[in-house]
């Protein structure tokens, strides 16, 4: 069998406010293209479908018209499970009736112990979990984390391996050993952090979601998918794709997802910034993240670069800020709040502060006294 291993599709995402609705699409267009031309069998998702537990209608509406597009026009089976980042019982909603067109959605742990049957392949989709689902699903108080629940949990699917078939894992989860980006929720509750790979050997291949590298972990049969798209600027030289996998004989092949607008990293000075020969080398479309090697304060910098660079997602100081005199200065505590706040105002400033603004500062100061006096 040959099937198409992806993860972390996180519908609904922005990058630093920025609306990714359309390298989704893009991204999307891509996974579908590949999948016609590696004529794969079917289409596995592992998790975090959305980026959030309460998608909006436009995130649901594209996730529909996603699923439509695979699973009804081209007839491609899909196996998806629900990630930290899903409603577990939002995205359950319709699970019955999309099996009678082969979209199997895993969205509860019960169900994980049931295999998706195909004619040489088990497939056993497990959902992000918690340890007390399990506690209650076994009704065993011993399962107290992740470890000792999944290790009941495989013993319990072994028990349905057909001897004929290879058998496939899903999960999301983080398993030990491998490495995270900024963009992924830490998941720390419960342990749900540390899953060994020795609990894991006993299938032929595990699809992995969670974690957005698709180097993350290096293991040959159990590996992370990795996002469609890059997230956070520390994934800026992430290479995003997807795997093709073959279960017999086994073989794992990468295939790249292009980026429509990517995240170009620039550590330069502000004039370096600003001369034409850099604005002209960086696509105008692109995320730029700044890290400055001014240590100098520029008045207004953010602006000022958005004017060259209108997608910058983040400005940093490589080496640090000078301070100004205002800081440097130390505070006379005997000042009321009304010369505080005028002094601080005209230092940062090098204006004086108008009749209107110190009237609206005094009445929020009167507001202030208030509430703390009730």
């Amino acid at each position: 069998m040959r099937f198409l291993h992806t993860a972390d599709w996180h519908i609904g995402k922005k990058l630093h406010g920025f609306d990714l609705m359309e390298e989704q699409n893009n991204a999307f267009e891509q996974v579908k293209k590949i999948a016609l031309e590696q004529k794969v069998d079917a289409i596995v998702i592992a998790g975090d479908l959305y980026d959030r537990a309460l998608p909006n209608e436009a995130a649901v509406e594209e996730m529909n018209q996603m699923i439509i597009e695979l699973n009804l026009k081209l007839k491609k089976p899909i196996l998806a499970i629900s990630g930290n980042h899903d409603s577990a019982t939002r995205l359950n909603t319709g699970h019955d009736w999309f099996k009678t067109t082969q979209y199997f959605l895993n969205t509860n742990l019960a169900d994980a112990l049931h295999p998706i049957e195909f004619e040489d392949t088990q497939f056993f989709l497990l959902p992000y979990f918690q340890p007390y689902q399990a506690r209650n699903l076994f009704e065993d108080t011993e399962l107290i984390d992740v470890k000792v629940a999944l290790k009941r949990i495989i013993k319990e699917m072994k028990t349905k391996f057909d001897p004929k078939k290879k058998h496939v894992l899903t999960a999301h989860f983080f398993v030990t050993g491998s490495s995270k980006t900024d963009s992924e929720t830490k998941v720390e509750v419960g342990g749900l952090n540390a899953v060994p790979t020795d609990l894991l050997q006993d299938f032929d291949y595990v699809a992995l979601g969670h974690l957005h590298d698709k180097d993350a972990l290096r293991e040959d049969r159990i590996r992370y998918s990795g996002s469609l798209l890059k997230f956070s600027v520390s994934e800026a030289t992430i290479q995003k794709g997807v795997w093709i996998v073959d279960t017999d004989p086994f073989k794992c092949t990468f295939m790249p997802i292009i980026q429509p607008r990517d995240i170009i990293v620039l550590t330069k000075s502000y004039q370096e910034l600003i001369s034409p020969e850099m604005v002209n080398q960086i696509p105008s479309e692109a995320y730029v993240a700044i890290r400055l090697t001014d240590k100098a304060i520029i008045p207004d910098i953010m602006n000022n670069l958005r004017n060259y660079y209108p997608r910058i997602i983040s400005l940093e100081r490589a080496y640090g800020r000078e301070k100004n005199a205002a800081e440097e200065e130390s505070i006379d505590l005997n000042l009321g709040p009304m010369e505080l706040l005028t002094n601080f105002f005209n230092e940062i400033t090098d204006e004086e502060i108008s009749s209107k603004q110190k009237k609206w500062a005094a009445q929020s100061l009167n507001s202030l006294e208030k509430e703390t006096n009730l």
